[in-house]
């Protein structure tokens, strides 16, 4: 069950392990699916990013929806990011504990704000092991998770506005 809040949510932080896939990917869903001008903050960073680019399929996957992560950096997930914003989404159980060990928060899985479900969203090494031997498995995979973040944000939405 979500808390009830004193105040509307206005700012939602996304949070995964390298802040290239997962998180962005509902950043921008959430973002686009709010339109221009919005007076939410939406915004992403990872426990442990790597400097890296953001992944061919995770940039192709998103231009077809719409979005543009050409421009993105990733950002380490710090006491700041956390404590400014209103709700912090986790992507993953490991996000979980990482947020709530390092800075005392509780932050519900992405599943449980949208659907009330405790589903992890895991990473492509996670759900395939093997993936660098099963480029167009992982590939399927990558395109999938995207598909299923950017389908449950209108729900993420309607929750949210019901928060107080």
């Amino acid at each position: 069950m979500m808390m009830k809040r004193e105040r509307p949510i206005q700012s939602v932080l996304f949070v995964c392990t390298g802040n290239i896939f997962r998180s962005l990917a509902a950043e921008h869903a959430l973002k686009m699916m709010l339109g221009e001008p919005s007076s939410w903050l939406v915004g992403s960073a990872g426990i442990a990013p790597k400097p890296q680019m953001v992944h061919e399929w995770v940039q192709t996957k998103l231009e077809l929806k719409g979005a543009n992560a050409s421009a993105h950096v990733q950002r380490q997930v710090s006491r700041n990011l956390i404590e400014e914003a209103d709700l912090v989404v986790a992507m993953a159980c490991n996000h979980q504990v990482f947020i709530r060990e390092h800075f005392g928060r509780e932050a519900p899985l992405f599943s449980r704000v949208c659907f009330e479900k405790d589903e992890p969203i895991l990473d492509v090494h996670e759900a395939l092991p093997e993936w660098e031997t099963e480029l167009e498995r992982a590939r399927l995979y990558v395109w999938s998770v995207i598909d299923q973040i950017w389908d449950a944000t209108p729900a993420l939405i309607s929750r949210l506005s019901r928060l107080r």
